[in-house]
């Protein structure tokens, strides 16, 4: 999505000093004329619920031996959330019984003192002014100009408003839009970073032994789950209510999640205001790259079109249909017998819908294309970033992984702060790499040793079925042997995909990365290079490989006393189009169901594991009772009972590999970009409807853009430049016919011929005196024509021409694409302008707190452990003494 519209002189005040209905910041149902109750709250009605953390205890004490739930489990539970109390947080606890286990939810709650002190510590951006430039998407500025209806456009209810903003201060609150409201001043989201920030933070033993966070926490098992609640149920209210009343989640259900939105614009701000900036960017990316699959399927749709009109009016194919005996071809096998050229006339037919000129064309298309898409991401994406405060977005210091200040060997003090600091040897460390590289290198190993399984079993399985004396079967036998072959192929792909990605996390972890981001990079490097050679090995072998090391009648070449496999009848392209077609649309169809029907699977065992409660008043109460107790679950047990979210690496990589099939390999099938793009209609859907019914909510996560797949992506677009340009230099025919129709006829009567050579005469007598044909160029004793040297250099000369053009176009694109749109650069600065004038004021406004908070809450009957407000610092700014070195704290 791209800022549209012109730039229109902004006469508004610099600074709003009054907060208006329509502009209230951090709420989304603006003007609504009914809002559902809010069920995200105390006892008390009123104190917001910002987080909640779970832990479940077997009801009978001796089980909870037998379990293994150790006192040392509660010691660091109750430290835990008493260092919480003392951080100014406010909780709330609840229990539910179930009939073998208690469920305890604690629900914890930021007071605006706490939420103004890491509003600053954290960096949060809050609102100084409404943008008031419309927001207008390329497509639909086009379609606006050609006074097109807009078929993509949907009318969204209540879009979040684009702000001026600026970091926080707590010393300038007045000068922030919305500052009056302190209910509504800080979005959900905030909020929710917030807790998540106080929860990473606070110790729960010993800080030396890196006994922080609730990470590490859960990986402990000390508690089950912490997350925040998602905001009302997500279907919608059975009597329909006007769009503006809808809750955020059901906005997103009914606009975004359903099938029926398949054509329409993605609701990217509202993604952005319910999951945050980092979900957001994929989603954008996500639509972005299917809009940009619409010119790209439509070209190779029309090409394989265009090549059923080649077929009809093809000579070479002409020669071959109505060769009838003319041309005798040598087996293709030890034990085959001679076949005649004219029998494969529907299969060479068919190769020409994907061989042919056009996609000599579509091959250029594609590499350009590869590299003005990721031009023109950098530009969107720097629009959207800016729009969601991320372009400047500097992360906090990022703390260890729970992992590495686990099993630290040692700690070393840091020079900045002085603080003793979990540390590995970084000696260590880059042996435990070295070594992973050489298991990296062992599964390629892997890889290609089950590549050549499948060449063997492609040959053994032709000449089983050649000897099964079934005519029929006999003369399909290479057509059997090369689909089943794929089929084969693409099961041991996916099995060894699920392997390596859990080897590669072992291996990651092993190597013990301090950071979470540095543990992120290194552990999809090591999947994508994998997945890389896993799903284009096959591919990569027929297109390249196959074929060109047969030998010739005579003289075969052998593979473990089995002849090396040559090309089917049809010739290798064909045979890769066909081995594109079962690993890419088997894959997204096989991916598609899993996303479809395990996520529903894993909800309803975990509500069936869970939830024996309701059974047990079914029983007693009958059928009505029961359906009002389901609704009164509360919403932090209803949340409990989701999925947890499982990140966005799946997601990402799934999409980079078919990236890398629709522009490596586009030049042998033309129809990869549309079934992609028939994929992701369907994949935007299925990811949507898991984030926002089947996934506990995540917690929000900024980010400046897709991160390292960027890099993946950029990396795929180089290698598919010289993909395309070997594919059609060395695979394609396209280089021979225009090499025979310039040197010898331009009609290409009499090309099928030239492309066939005749066996050797030492073969002749040793089958009855019967000379056969094969494709090659080669004289009568096997030796190359000069012909074959001729076109050895020009499909030379074409791969590097070919690549100099598309690289040189796409720095010519890189150049004249700037990264950055002018009318985002002048909004930066904008809001640079307005944050320094906002600013610059060396006025204090007194205390942050709210006055007599306390009271308030005591009013409220919340339990506050905050004491009372005097001339001493607040208890988040203390520091939490360290607990004692004891044998329960081990």
């Amino acid at each position: 999505m791209w800022r549209g519209g012109g730039q229109r002189e902004d006469n508004a005040t610099l600074i709003a000093m009054e907060t208006k209905p329509e502009d209230n910041y951090g709420s989304i149902t603006m003007d609504a004329p009914v809002q559902p109750r809010n069920r995200n709250v105390f006892s008390d009605g009123l104190t917001r619920v910002d987080f909640v953390l779970v832990w479940e205890e077997p009801l009978n004490s001796q089980k909870e031996e037998d379990a293994g739930v150790s006192s040392a489990h509660r010691q660091r539970r109750e430290k835990f959330l008493n260092n919480l109390r003392r951080s100014g947080l406010l909780h709330e606890q609840r229990e539910v019984l179930q009939t073998k286990t208690r469920i305890c939810f604690v629900l914890l709650s930021a007071p605006w003192s706490v939420l103004c002190y890491y509003a600053e510590e954290i960096s949060l951006r809050v609102p100084l002014q409404v943008v008031t430039t419309p927001i207008v998407n390329w497509s639909a500025r086009l379609l606006s100009k050609l006074s097109l209806p807009n078929p993509l456009y949907q009318d969204v209810p209540n879009p979040p408003p684009d702000y001026y903003t600026c970091q926080f201060r707590a010393n300038k609150l007045q000068r922030f839009l919305g500052s009056d409201n302190k209910e509504t001043f800080f979005k959900t989201t905030q909020r929710h970073q917030v807790l998540y920030e106080i929860l990473a933070r606070t110790p729960y033993g010993s800080v030396k032994r890196g006994e922080v966070g609730i990470d590490r926490l859960l990986t402990e098992q000390v508690f089950t789950a912490a997350y925040p609640l998602h905001e009302g149920d997500f279907q919608l209210p059975t009597p329909p209510v006007p769009p503006e009343s809808l809750g955020l989640r059901q906005i997103l259900y009914a606009y975004w999640a359903k099938w029926s939105c398949y054509r329409r614009y993605q609701p990217l701000d509202h993604i952005r205001e319910y999951f945050g900036e980092k979900i957001a960017l994929y989603y954008a990316w996500l639509g972005f790259y299917t809009c940009w699959l619409l010119p790209a399927s439509f070209l190779g749709t029309l090409i394989f079109l265009i090549g059923f009109w080649l077929v009809a009016t093809d000579v070479p194919a002409k020669e071959v249909c109505d060769g009838g005996n003319s041309f005798m071809m040598c087996p293709l096998c030890n034990t085959c017998s001679h076949w005649n050229y004219s029998s494969i006339c529907l299969t060479y037919k068919a190769g020409l819908l994907f061989d042919n000129g056009g996609t000599v064309f579509l091959s250029a298309f594609m590499s350009l294309w590869a590299v003005t898409f990721l031009e023109y991401w950098k530009r969107t994406c720097s629009a959207l970033t800016h729009r969601w405060d991320c372009s400047e977005f500097q992360d906090i210091e990022e703390r260890p992984r729970p992992e590495f200040t686990a099993m630290a060997p040692m700690t070393i003090r840091n020079p900045v702060t002085g603080a003793e600091e979990p540390y590995f040897p970084e000696s260590k460390r880059l042996n435990r790499t070295l070594t992973g590289c050489m298991v990296i290198i062992l599964m390629v190993v892997v890889v290609l040793m089950f590549l050549i399984a499948i060449i063997l079993y492609r040959t053994i399985v032709r000449i089983i079925i050649y000897k099964s004396g079934n005519n029929f079967v006999s003369d399909s036998s290479g057509r059997i042997a090369s689909i089943t072959g794929s089929v084969l192929n693409l099961l041991v792909i996916l099995m060894l995909s699920k392997v390596y990605t859990s080897l590669a996390d072992i291996l990651t972890r092993w190597e013990m990365h301090r950071t979470q981001s540095k543990y992120e990079d290194m552990f999809i490097f090591k999947v994508f290079i994998f997945q890389f050679v896993n799903f284009y090995s096959s591919p990569v072998y027929i297109a390249f490989f196959k074929g060109r090391f047969v030998g010739y009648p005579g003289n075969y070449n052998t593979l473990f006393g089995v002849r090396n496999e040559d090309c089917g009848a049809g010739g290798c392209l064909i045979e890769l189009a066909q081995e594109l077609l079962v690993i890419m649309v088997g894959k997204q169809l096989i991916n598609n169901i899993q996303e479809f029907i395990i996520p529903k699977l894993k909800s309803w065992w975990q509500k069936r594991k869970i939830s024996p409660r309701l059974k047990e008043v079914k029983k007693e109460k009958g059928e009505e009772a029961q359906k009002e107790d389901k609704e009164e679950v509360s919403p932090w047990e209803a949340d409990y009972q989701l999925l947890v979210c499982e990140g966005l690496f799946s997601e990402y990589l799934e999409m980079v590999i078919q990236f890398g099939f629709i522009t490596i390999f586009v030049a042998a099938c033309p129809l990869a970009p549309l079934f992609a793009l028939i994929n992701n209609w369907v994949e935007i859907r299925l990811d949507a409807q898991k984030f926002v019914s089947e996934y506990r909510r995540p917690v929000v996560e900024r980010a400046q853009g897709i991160g390292i797949w960027f890099s993946i992506l950029q990396f795929i677009t180089h290698i598919a430049v010289f993909s395309n340009a070997f594919l059609i230099a060395f695979t394609s025919s396209f280089l021979p016919r225009l090499y025979y129709g310039y040197t010898r006829d331009s009609t290409l009567s009499g090309f099928t011929n030239f492309t066939l050579a005749t066996s050797p005469r030492n073969y002749s007598l040793q089958h009855q005196n019967t000379s056969c044909r094969y494709r090659s160029l080669r004289d009568e004793n096997g030796k190359y024509l000069p012909e074959y040297f001729h076109l050895l250099a020009i499909r030379l000369t074409f791969v590097i021409v070919f690549e100099h053009v598309v690289f040189f176009i796409g720095g010519v694109i890189d150049m004249m694409v700037p990264d950055i749109p002018e009318e985002v650069e002048m909004k930066m600065k904008r809001e640079h302008y307005m944050a320094k004038e906002a600013l610059a004021e060396n006025q204090t406004l007194g205390k942050t707190m709210i006055p007599a908070e306390n009271e308030v809450l005591r009013q409220r009957g919340v339990k506050s452990s905050a004491p009372p407000q005097s001339d001493s610092p607040p208890p988040y700014l203390k520091k939490i003494p360290e607990e004692p070195d004891t044998p329960d704290n081990c």
